[in-house]
């Protein structure tokens, strides 16, 4: 196949093997509401590995994911995001992702994270200024979306002022637009717009700062120096690694304070919690990807025989769908998996995925969310859900994008 028809035929499968896995209607109602936890720990109980039928199998129990995840047989099914060549290091598998996973690491490790937490302090504050006064706000649009993307743009070294495309370019990717169903020609269709923005504007910005002196300081600028294997970047490779890190940077992290901020104002006791004891936050962290599980499932596809440790054989060629929500709800590992324990030990969740592609930035979103939160609750301790609002969530990244929250 063609590189066109290669992503096609990936699109293809993972809407073929999502409608599969969760097309009946109250699992449907249930992924979109605030609480679907307990029907995923139903679909465990029932059966931890589903076989779908057309080659395609629906995991959810932690034992089964942890060893897919760490196969040397298993690869990735979703490699398309951002870019219409293998994102740079997500789409790639065996020595290559980890050569490039190795460059990487180092630009995100807790040391060279941690000192953005003013940063962030700052302008969750400046944007609480905005609406604090008002007693209400839409907290996903007006804090939980902005925040981190407006920080991710400042590590980049991209201008504030491109902010709405950026966010368009996310939400044509990822079909945040709408919660209407798509197809997958539409997918591809609105990936291919995006895509070509995108590209055209790093290329751009690229041509310009290959003519200046010296690298700036900031993150394309440290990529324009870094090297793979002995050799500096490519053009395709910083824009196969740019398109991936604008859509993790730009949505996965809002997701999560958008499902975290609803569970808190529902659960007043809880929030009470962290008001009183922010230094409870950094644990409640854990817990809440646990248990709200922002990033609900990834997708593999099996390159030899597996045999799972539930005991169900995989055949080559089978895609799987593996669900971080199920396994992190499962009660083999968790006890009491539908209760929320904020000091929950040991908290093995796998809320930033498992195995060789463990997500990059999980120093830098424990960072955001656990300032911002704190940032919140010092300004806004007592909120709650607007009067009359019944939640819909997308599908993945999980999250309430229209979040009215209400305060006195």
């Amino acid at each position: 196949m063609t590189p066109q028809e290669e992503m096609q035929h990936s699109f293809a499968q993972m809407f073929k093997i999502s409608a599969l896995a969760w097309g009946d209607p109250a699992v449907a109602a249930a992924r979109a509401s605030a609480a679907p936890q307990a029907m995923y720990t139903a679909l465990t109980a029932e059966c931890p590995v589903k076989d779908l039928g057309e080659g395609m199998f629906r995991v959810t129990s932690m034992a089964d994911i942890v060893a897919i995840t760490r196969n040397h047989d298993v690869v990735q099914g979703s490699q398309y995001l951002g870019s219409d060549r293998p994102a740079i290091p997500l789409g790639l598998d065996g020595p290559i992702h980890k050569q490039y996973r190795h460059m990487l690491d180092p630009v995100f490790t807790a040391k060279r994270i941690d000192p953005l937490g003013a940063q962030v302090q700052q302008l969750a504050d400046e944007l609480i200024d905005g609406f604090i006064a008002k007693g209400e706000c839409d907290a996903y649009h007006e804090w939980c979306e902005p925040l981190p993307s407006i920080i991710f743009l400042s590590i980049m070294g991209l201008p504030l002022a491109e902010y709405a495309n950026f966010h368009n370019f996310k939400n044509l990717i990822l079909g945040n637009s709408d919660f209407g169903e798509i197809t997958p020609e539409e997918r591809m269709k609105r990936t291919g717009e995006a895509v070509m923005w995108l590209q055209n504007y790093f290329n751009s910005d690229l041509d310009a700062r290959e003519q200046e002196a010296a690298p700036r300081d900031d993150m394309i600028g440290w990529l324009l120096t870094a090297e793979v294997d002995g050799h500096r970047l490519g053009r395709t490779e910083m824009l196969d690694i740019l398109g991936l890190l604008m859509i993790a940077g730009l949505d996965t992290v809002a997701a999560s304070l958008g499902c975290f901020l609803s569970f808190l104002a529902s659960n007043p006791e809880q929030r009470r919690r962290l008001v009183d004891d922010p230094t409870l936050t950094r644990s409640a962290i854990e817990e809440l990807m646990r248990y709200e599980c922002p990033v609900t499932e990834g997708y593999r596809v099996a390159t030899a025989d597996i045999d799972l440790p539930s005991g169900v054989h995989v055949p080559a060629g089978s895609w799987m769908l593996i669900s971080w929500s199920g396994a992190n709800l499962d009660p083999a590992v968790f006890t009491d998996p539908l209760t929320v324990d904020f000091e929950r030990k040991p908290n093995a969740h796998i809320g930033f995925a498992s195995g060789f592609h463990r997500c990059l930035g999980s120093h830098l979103a424990r960072l955001e969310l656990s300032v911002a939160l704190n940032a919140w609750h010092a300004r806004i301790p007592n909120y709650r859900i607007a009067d009359g609002t019944e939640l819909v969530y997308s599908g993945n990244p999980r999250a309430p994008h229209h979040l009215p929250l209400v305060w006195s």
